[in-house]
């Protein structure tokens, strides 16, 4: 076996996460992916955040930040560089579930957790 990753090289596991350029302003948010349509949504206009959870993994993204506005909304994938940032930014926005947070990573399945809504 060794033999043969000498010839070829050792194969990386891939984290299709890596895939996910996240752009972030004092304005807006910003998902680019080579193979997706680009998402955007201004900071002002979020009404909603949720977690969203698939049974996708791990070949694809099973973890999704979703920030919802009425005309514009992005989905950042767990793990992409850039989720910490923004999640550490709407976190701390007034009456955030982290009880739902929480349930969503303890969640195998496909479901929905509410995160915030814009009162």
């Amino acid at each position: 076996m060794k033999l043969l990753d000498n010839i070829f090289g050792k194969s990386k596991p891939k984290n299709p996460e890596n895939e996910y350029l996240v752009t972030i302003t004092e304005e807006f948010i910003k998902i680019e992916h080579p193979r997706r349509k680009t998402e955007q949504i201004l900071w002002k206009d979020i009404n909603e955040i949720r977690l969203i959870n698939t049974d996708e993994g791990p070949f694809l993204p099973d973890v999704w930040l979703a920030l919802i506005g009425k005309d514009s909304g992005c989905l950042i994938p767990l793990g992409a560089k850039g989720y910490d940032t923004v999640y550490n930014v709407v976190s701390k926005y007034d009456n955030f579930n982290f009880e739902n947070v929480i349930k969503s990573m303890a969640c195998a399945k496909n479901d929905q957790f509410l995160l915030w809504t814009r009162k």
